[in-house]
């Protein structure tokens, strides 16, 4: 995965949806501590979990990216696995809000 920075040298992205893109990314190959850090701190949770043992992403189509404004946007979209012989799908609007410049993914709703 690429690191995403943005001009001033701080983790960064250039809009939500390349932020959603990236996350999807870091939780393929476990990058836990990059999913932490592009988290708003008022909804981030003190730890995350490796993927279980055997799971395989699949696949992220983005159905729709809303810029509300210049602070806030959210992501539709749907990510595929397969864990245990079973495919899975995770279709979710999540919100995003930039905060000191950078891009933070806020929380989501499944779907």
């Amino acid at each position: 995965m690429h690191q995403i920075f943005a001009s001033s040298g701080q983790l960064g992205a250039p809009d939500a949806e390349r932020l959603m893109r990236s996350r999807y990314s870091a939780y393929t190959l476990d990058l836990l501590d990059y999913l932490l850090a592009t988290w708003h701190p008022d909804t981030r949770p003190g730890s995350l979990a490796p993927n279980e043992p055997g799971l395989r992403w699949l696949g992220l189509q983005v159905k729709t990216h809303v810029q509300q404004d210049a602070e806030h946007a959210w992501v539709e979209f749907v990510a595929r696995s397969k864990w245990g012989g079973r495919a899975q799908r995770l279709h979710e609007i999540s919100r995003f809000v930039r905060l000191d410049g950078a891009w933070l993914y806020l929380d989501g709703e499944i779907r």
